[in-house]
């Protein structure tokens, strides 16, 4: 074809404003990216020439320019995540590396970073807001985290390790989506679907149909079970058949980790390359490197939290699987006394059904997506004042399913917008939920007019699309993980800040990013706000409050365990970027199962590859940071700690709580160090004790 005609109308250049879905192609890529990075390097050269020291000669061009790119790039990484194919995957992957280069050049450019400095020590220092103050000593210290400081060959070097990393990136996501997806069983007979749910089977009967088996049934079969965690979770807790819970879970701990899509050499290769990249830039190691951004000090304090948390979880853990062998003896099961990894799920899932006397599955029923919004959207209109509305139609959208809702404040004024992707479409969407930045919040003047534009955030799940005329019928955990994803929603969407650097999510430290999204997972157990989402699809009929009983007594059920699997891969995280360096006798692989012997109880199999598909640090933002999550728990279950405190039966202490914890936590955004905000919500400094608390091991820990 030919690209001439069509790239001054390339829907990837307009800009700004909602990107116009329907238009986009992948062919428009590679044409797009191509004139914008011109066009980009040639305002960055009139920029870095006509540079003055002061926001306005700086601050603000410098936006206008990122922004460009942002805007554009962003819906292409948008679109590999919930619309993947080999197309569009071909074209980012021919773009990526100029990309970078340019991000590499803007972050290394000496005239901007000489700029900044010369702003901070200027006289107009004092008369900038708070907000831009943070943003102007952010943009010193990442451009000299980017080797702004770097000259001749270390540049060079450092260059080339940023853009290798960037391809190992993309093609280790890429490896662990096709392997994932390159595995299937396909089930015939009913003997090989015993215990199994109707929702799996009827998802697993959709699968097979997608896979060609036109007249596949969930009554009937064949079903088509896959490593994708809506088929995968599931058979685990359910399937009696012991030999195939095996197959699949060794299929799983496997996944990329031979072949074509062997993920080990890329792990090795980029834990070297990031030691180097560290070294570069004068730390002693990445770890080190990792948290000159992020709100811990350093890592000693990090190891010290996560022993504090695996000394407090570790007994629990034992004593939780010690219980479960019980439990599995009592019940005259072959497999008691030998206990493996493929039988925790099961058995635990059998536990808490005795224990608790429900299923996971028996409380689908009650959460129908459509009752789970409107829940959510009266908490937040409960606690913050604002009013969620349906805006379908306003906005193009990339997949039917998708949504498009307005937020508005008291008076009825629009404050922000968002999409939700809900459902699971694993051939063409990644696992797993997050929430993205689609429209940063920011003052724009336009002609001598100044207006706010206001932010618009992607929501995306995975849950089980509606399926033969049902809605989508959700687990307890995905309505956890759908109010999780909508707390970072509301902190990108709430914030007051002006200035693009510092709104919402922006210039917030990675380890306090977590704080909003699980603290909204608390309202989940909140009396009023379950009964007020928890009826049944077709009669209407309230969650009977034996099940609610049973949901308070089962959320710390083996709590132990969940804490310290999460302590495990923290952990195994710091040491890999902290202590270890590859070539030296010990592998990656042998780092984990060192560790796995203070931080589980039951050892990994010699074959667990699970690396090869730990995607939070080789794929996404994790590495030397998935210690955050627990360090945002502590700061999410202190916050929530001050609704307990004011009384959750107060409507009135609650909602002026709500009003404290808006106008701080998701109000300020990075405007200031988070330590700072939480303290001006809190009115002190954050105590582990809310989060042993609530999860139970309190007593433990004394």
């Amino acid at each position: 074809m030919n690209t001439n005609v069509t790239i001054s109308q390339n829907p990837l250049l307009k800009g700004s404003g909602l990107p116009p879905f329907k238009e986009i192609k992948p062919a428009q890529v590679v044409p797009a990216f191509t004139e914008l990075l011109a066009e980009l390097e040639q305002k960055l050269t009139i920029l870095e020439a006509n540079i003055q020291p002061t926001w306005s000669g700086l601050v603000e061009p410098l936006e206008k320019l990122t922004e460009r790119l942002n805007w554009s790039w962003g819906i292409v990484n948008h679109l590999m995540g919930v619309k993947n194919s080999p197309e569009l995957r071909a074209a980012h992957e021919t773009i990526q590396p100029q990309v970078v280069q340019f991000i590499n050049k803007l972050g290394q450019s000496q005239p901007i970073y000489n700029a900044f400095k010369e702003l901070r020590a200027s006289d107009n220092w004092a008369t900038l807001e708070s907000a831009q103050q943070r943003i102007v000593d952010t943009a010193i210290r990442d451009a000299e985290l980017s080797g702004v400081g770097l000259q001749g060959d270390a540049r060079e070097r450092f260059n080339a390790i940023q853009m290798e990393l960037a391809e190992i990136s993309t093609k280790f996501s890429n490896h662990v989506l096709d392997a994932t997806k390159a595995f299937s069983l396909t089930l015939t007979t009913k003997a090989e679907i015993d215990g199994l749910p109707d929702s799996l089977l009827s998802l697993a009967a959709q699968a097979a149909r997608a896979a060609g088996e036109e007249n596949a049934t969930p009554e009937n079969g064949p079903w088509r079970i896959t490593l994708d965690f809506p088929s995968y979770g599931p058979f685990m807790q359910h399937s009696t058949r012991r030999d195939l819970r095996e197959q699949l879970y060794k299929a799983y701990i496997t996944r990329a980790s031979s072949d074509e899509f062997d993920n080990q050499p890329l792990i090795e290769r980029t834990l070297e390359l990031r030691q180097e990249l560290a070294q570069l830039l004068g730390f002693a190691n990445y770890a080190e490197l990792s948290l000159a951004s992020k709100m811990a000090p350093n890592v000693a304090a990090v190891e010290a939290l996560l022993e504090e948390l695996r000394s407090a979880s570790y007994d629990a853990a034992v004593k939780d699987l010690e219980a479960l062998k019980a439990f599995a003896i009592q019940q005259k099961a072959a497999a008691a006394q030998d206990l493996q990894h493929w039988d925790t799920s099961f058995w635990a899932e059998r536990q808490r059904e005795e224990k608790f006397a429900f299923t996971a599955e028996e409380l689908r029923p009650y959460f129908p997506l459509p009752q789970v919004l409107d829940g959510l959207f009266g908490l937040v209109k409960r606690l913050f004042g604002v009013t969620v509305t349906p805006a379908d139609g306003q906005a193009p959208v990339w997949h039917e399913d998708v949504r498009y809702f307005q937020i508005a404040d008291e008076t009825g004024v629009p404050l922000a917008y968002f999409y939700l992707d809900p459902y699971s479409r694993p051939a063409e969407k990644r696992g797993g939920a997050w929430m993205d930045v689609c429209i940063n919040r920011s003052k724009i003047t336009d002609n001598g007019v100044t207006a706010i534009r206001l932010p618009v955030a992607y929501l995306v799940c995975n849950q089980t699309p509606p399926v033969d005329g049902k809605p989508s019928l959700m687990t307890f955990y995905e309505v956890e993980t759908l109010f999780h994803e909508f707390g970072h929603g509301l902190h990108h969407m709430l914030t007051k800040v002006d200035y693009t650097g510092a709104a919402g999510i922006n210039n917030v430290e990675w380890d306090a990013v977590e704080l909003p999204s699980q603290f909204m997972e608390n309202w989940c157990y909140e009396r009023p706000t379950l009964f007020g989402m928890a009826k049944h699809y077709e009669t209407g009929e309230s969650l009977p409050e034996h099940y609610y009983q049973k949901l308070l007594a089962a959320r710390n059920y083996m709590s132990g365990s969940v804490t310290l699997r999460q302590i495990h891969f923290s952990s195994v995280d710091l040491e890999l970027h902290y202590r270890y360096r590859p070539g030296h006798g010990e592998t990656a692989a042998d780092v984990r199962h060192r560790i796995a012997k203070t931080t589980t109880v039951l050892p990994p199999l010699p074959e667990d590859a699970f690396l090869c598909a730990f995607g939070h640090i080789f794929g996404g933002g994790y590495a030397a940071g998935y210690y955050s999550y627990k360090w945002a728990e502590v700061l999410s279950a202190d916050a929530f700690a001050a609704f307990e405190e004011a009384g959750l039966d107060n409507e009135e202490a609650i909602t002026a709580t709500g009003r404290r914890y808006r106008d701080t936590v998701l109000a300020l955004g990075g405007s200031q160090h988070p330590m700072e905000v939480f303290q001006s919500f809190r009115g002190r400094e954050p105590s582990t004790v809310s989060l042993l608390k609530h999860t139970g091991l309190l007593a433990t820990a004394a």
